[in-house]
């Protein structure tokens, strides 16, 4: 077997398990937020259950509309509120809230080997810490909260082997948008996308967790890597509870194996309107922007504020240009603080957020008017996806977001 197939086994008490078999799974976590919590407290009531499986398992974070932007959002929040408190459930709201998918690792809920659910389509993100994590609807999750199982289809996997070593300002941001860019959004479909080689043993745990994060935009069911000594410092710094490591037999079976030397790449961006839409940044051509968004789940964590912050420091945003940087949790906002990055932010005149979701998915902090364009390091560019249909995102890593925030439009950071 190999690594997902090895961790769906452990987790449906059978000895082996392959693609295409329907297997009910136990869950070790089971994730929700204040879009998705409310039409899953709903089916819960609906089920006629009396208590939640464990409520320890079980986390609600409000991160998408907090704090509050409007009646709607506030009445969705305490739907979650009021569930949360009375069935005892891990909770986190405003001051103690981050972006669920950098927070959840932060808190040492997840650890390697679990079997992670979430309403939310970017719950992939954890299988930077070699753990199954995958995305499902909110009336799935009402029955994982009342059962602690799930049912799915046994994925296939695709191995992904990048060789060579990382070039100076490319990150797991790139390498995940030339994936996307090489096989499609659909490339991956309902299939776990398997991470190695020698590029990946040199990305630290954040550049992992942004390509893990966005498996999902390739299809992918999950995405995985293998966990190394960086994981296990990880875990040790953070994990509130004992973990399993597997991996793959040397005989295991992939659908398909894909294999590139990123010796040369560039920081690469995603034009308007899908991840796959990738160029090197060298490619772009002369596109104006009039915003920038530094932060999200994908790549609001401390490491990309710092790599922002290195080129921003001493610089000035472009007068045109609004920046926006959005540290993913209270715990990143405040050890960017400490270091002296949102002094730099300021400074250089861009805006720094509580941890919020935000423009991301178009909620608020940032939406695009009509005929606006975006450099966004976030991880969708749909058409409408931050604000007007008519306005435009363009993804990348916070390298290239900071640089073109400073030009007033998308520029590579090697001419900063």
């Amino acid at each position: 077997m190999n690594f997902a197939e090895k961790i769906l086994a452990a987790h449906c008490g059978k000895r082996k398990v392959a693609p295409g078999e329907f297997i009910n799974v136990r869950s070790d976590l089971i994730l929700s937020n204040d879009i998705t919590a409310p039409i899953a407290i709903r089916e819960f009531k609906r089920i006629g259950v009396k208590k939640v499986f464990d409520p320890k398992k079980i986390v609600m974070v409000a991160d998408h509309f907090v704090p509050n932007k409007d009646i709607t959002s506030a009445e969705q929040t305490k739907i979650m509120r009021d569930f949360a408190y009375e069935y005892g459930i891990i909770y986190y709201d405003v001051g103690q809230m981050g972006i669920e998918h950098c927070l959840l690792p932060e808190k040492g809920l997840v650890v390697p080997g679990d079997v992670v659910i979430g309403a939310d389509s970017h719950t992939c993100t954890y299988g930077a810490l070699g753990a199954f994590a995958t995305g499902m609807g909110s009336t799935d999750i009402a029955a994982a909260m009342a059962t602690g199982d799930i049912w799915m289809k046994v994925p296939q996997t695709i191995k992904f082997v990048y060789h060579g070593k990382l070039p100076k300002w490319v990150g797991g941001k790139d390498l995940i948008l030339y994936t996307i860019g090489q096989i499609g959004v659909d490339g991956a479909l309902y299939a776990a996308m398997e991470f190695t080689g020698k590029a990946i043993d040199q990305l630290p745990m954040d550049g992992r967790f942004t390509m893990a994060n966005m498996a999902i935009e390739a299809g992918g069911k999950a995405g995985l890597f293998h966990v190394d000594k960086k994981t296990l410092d990880y875990v040790k710094e953070h994990a509130t509870r004992p973990h399993k490591v597997y991996e793959p037999d040397k005989n295991a079976e992939y659908a398909q194996v894909y294999e590139w030397d990123i010796s040369k790449m560039e920081p690469q961006v995603s034009l308007p309107h899908l991840p796959s839409n990738a160029k090197p940044v060298s490619k772009v051509g002369n596109i104006i922007i009039d915003q920038a968004v530094i932060g999200s789940c994908t790549n609001g964590r401390l490491s990309d504020l710092r790599t922002a912050a290195e080129i921003l420091k001493g610089k000035k945003v472009h007068p045109k240009v609004r920046c926006i940087v959005i540290p993913g949790t209270q715990q990143i906002y405040l050890d960017a603080m400490k270091e002296g990055l949102l002094e730099i932010f300021i400074k250089a005149g861009a805006v720094v957020s509580t941890p919020t979701c935000g423009p991301c998915l178009g909620g608020y902090m940032g939406i695009l008017a009509g005929g606006e364009r975006c450099i966004s390091t976030t991880n969708r560019n749909f058409v409408g996806r931050m604000g007007s249909p008519k306005s435009e995102v363009y993804l990348a890593g916070p390298a290239v977001a900071a640089a073109s925030a400073i030009k007033g439009k998308i520029t590579s950071p090697e001419k900063i």
